[in-house]
């Protein structure tokens, strides 16, 4: 069956936009992403070309119909604003995770998208990572007790990346995927916003009611790193395994979801869906929770 090529332009022109326009520029041989032509990059910023690619206006890429999609790569706080527009001009999306900085706005995001009749995808490289897939194979079939996940790492601006749930919202996709849909039990927020450090710990349960601890540190000098202890009937896992990465890159891996969406080759299942709405969802209570005055 013969697919005609499909144009996408990159909104968006930081560390993350770049890699796209790379990807898009070498596509993965035999892969869906052949099908994917890049017709352009918009940037707030003047840039003029970049790898031979043009720089174009917003309105221009919204109005061109010689552009069907596009790949979002703005900082959080825009996502809803620019998935918006792109799909009321009737283009399919891709924009990196969190969705949007509100459950109520993602939802409204997912329902545009469907009367539209056009993909949003939503990327989360994190759970295509070798070291996820291998501890995920680790996880399966086991019947967890209790667990932590815990990541520190370096200052975020919390204007640009919103709530720390939302900001962390690919470690909650971890904790999802491995144990399933999650109540939200309690949280707290430590912050100190002079030394930029905060500390978030929240409380939830499994199906099963087993309780599962995520938290997100964040200040100057921390380094970047995940730590697990996740206690199973059978046994206990307390690191990440370490594994060699795979030969083709998390970014193309998923610019290849996204084009296999766009050819028909692999629609959106409706467990990511769901998955994606969910840990929105609990992202939205915990900033709520939060952010909730004492009484007097």
């Amino acid at each position: 069956m013969y697919i005609k090529m499909l144009g996408v332009v990159v909104v968006g022109i930081g560390m993350a936009g770049r890699v796209r326009i790379r990807d898009l520029l070498n596509p993965l041989p035999n892969s869906a992403t052949e099908k994917l032509k890049p017709m352009g990059f918009v940037s707030r910023r003047t840039l003029g070309n970049i790898e031979q690619l043009k720089q174009i206006t917003l309105d221009e890429a919204l109005q061109s119909d010689e552009i069907q999609a596009a790949i979002i790569s703005l900082e959080n706080q825009f996502h809803e604003e620019y998935v918006r527009k792109f799909l009321d001009a009737g283009k399919h999306v891709c924009v990196e995770y969190p969705l949007a900085l509100s459950a109520a706005a993602a939802h409204e995001l997912w329902d545009l998208a469907d009367f539209k009749g056009k993909v949003l995808h939503v990327e989360h490289i994190e759970l295509l990572t070798a070291e996820y897939k291998q501890l995920k194979q680790e996880v399966s079939g086991k019947e967890l007790m209790e667990g932590t996940l815990h990541l520190t790492g370096g200052p975020l601006d919390r204007q640009r990346n919103g709530f720390p749930a939302f900001s962390g919202i690919a470690r909650l996709s971890w904790l999802v995927d491995l144990f399933g849909e999650l109540t939200f039990k309690s949280a707290t927020l430590a912050e100190q916003q002079k030394q930029q450090y905060w500390k978030m710990t929240t409380h939830f349960h499994t199906k099963n009611s087993r309780p599962l601890i995520w938290i997100e540190e964040r200040g100057p000098g921390l380094k970047r790193t995940k730590c697990i202890n996740f206690q199973f009937k059978s046994d206990i896992l307390d690191h990440i395994p370490e594994v060699p990465n795979d030969h083709v890159s998390l970014f193309m891996q998923d610019l290849n979801l996204f084009a296999q969406k766009l050819t028909g080759q692999k629609p959106t299942k409706p467990s990511e869906k769901k998955r994606i709405l969910h840990c929105l969802d609990l992202a939205n209570e915990i900033r709520v929770f939060c952010e909730q005055i004492p009484p007097n």
